[in-house]
């Protein structure tokens, strides 16, 4: 991948797409298109062969897709199984017909059996069932994977590239409370108690399960690394994680000091946990030279400055 080559970016406003634009524009490269949703819908075959007839990128990143977290997943399985897997069939489907040079679909920790060994490897994919609230959302995830290793298969190429993320968290993450991710929901409600002088704030479940974090703009750096050496990789799905993880009590602790916020942390334990763990086994990938660099503390202290910064731009409008 050279600093002029075209590179497309579907996806590229959300909480991924940013921090990879951020790394191919800081690391040099000069072609980089993007297309709002508003421009161009990925979930429609024809508009897509068009874009890619047009404009030919040899290199994609698919970060595009519906994402959420527990609640909404379980309200609206069918959307999340019905938008990833349009958007999947349509981009991998152009990609091989315009002939990109390489293709990074990005799945989840969640394609994992609920009942998985941990740490857990990408052998375990298909070995159980998934997790019931995020059934639709990980088949579509699923899908993706086993389709970048059926393409190459059949066409012979190591055009299509799957990477497996542990759960992502980072500037331009979603921060609505019914479809946020674990950290970004947090910084909310910790934000809202601070600035409303609670004495306490309320989180879903538990709080006991396990789960390991790591920044996007790590993701995105992994990313470029990948293209750069993707005639290294076999045809299988790549497990990328930062080794560590935390409960969900650990986590919202080391959230509300970053915040700021020092009223008591209360569970309602009648919202769901979710898996009790996902920890991923990375050592396939991290054996190539590359090495996630933002712990937690510093990812969370730049995801809540992010934030601060968009709330006062919000209030001012």
């Amino acid at each position: 991948m050279y600093k002029d080559s075209k590179i497309y970016v579907a996806g590229h406003t959300g909480l991924l797409g940013s921090a990879l634009m951020k790394r191919l524009i800081g690391d040099g490269y000069s072609n980089v298109i993007t297309q709002l949703h508003s421009e161009l819908e990925l979930t429609d075959k024809n508009s897509i062969f068009d874009f890619f007839s047009t404009e030919n990128p040899e290199y994609v990143f698919l970060a595009a897709g519906k994402v959420g977290g527990i609640e909404s997943n379980k309200s609206y399985p069918a959307e999340y199984l019905h938008v990833n897997l349009a958007i999947q069939d349509n981009i991998f489907e152009a990609a091989q017909k315009y002939a990109v040079k390489h293709l990074i679909f990005y799945g989840s920790s969640c394609i994992y059996p609920k009942q998985c060994l941990q740490p857990m490897k990408e052998e375990y994919l298909l070995t159980g069932l998934t997790e019931e609230t995020s059934e639709g959302y990980a088949t579509a995830k699923i899908s993706g994977i086993i389709g970048c290793k059926v393409y190459n298969q059949q066409y012979n190429t190591n055009r299509f590239i799957a990477l497996i993320p542990s759960s992502m968290y980072g500037p331009n993450d979603n921060f609505d409370i019914e479809h946020s991710h674990v950290i970004s929901a947090l910084i909310r409600r910790f934000h809202e108690a601070k600035v409303n002088n609670h004495e306490s704030a309320t989180l879903w479940g538990s709080g006991k399960p396990r789960r390991e974090f790591i920044y996007s703009e790590d993701i995105a750096g992994a990313s470029v690394f990948a293209m750069q050496n993707a005639d290294r990789f076999e045809n299988r799905h790549y497990n990328i994680g930062t080794g560590a993880d935390y409960s969900i009590k650990e986590l919202a602790s080391i959230t509300a000091k970053i915040v700021g916020f020092d009223g008591e942390i209360l569970w309602d334990k009648s919202k769901p946990d979710g898996a009790q763990r996902k920890l991923l086994d990375s050592t396939k990938f991290l054996s190539f030279g590359w090495k996630p660099r933002i712990s937690i503390e510093e990812g969370l202290r730049r995801t809540y400055e992010w934030y601060q910064e968009q709330s006062v731009a919000q209030a001012a409008i």
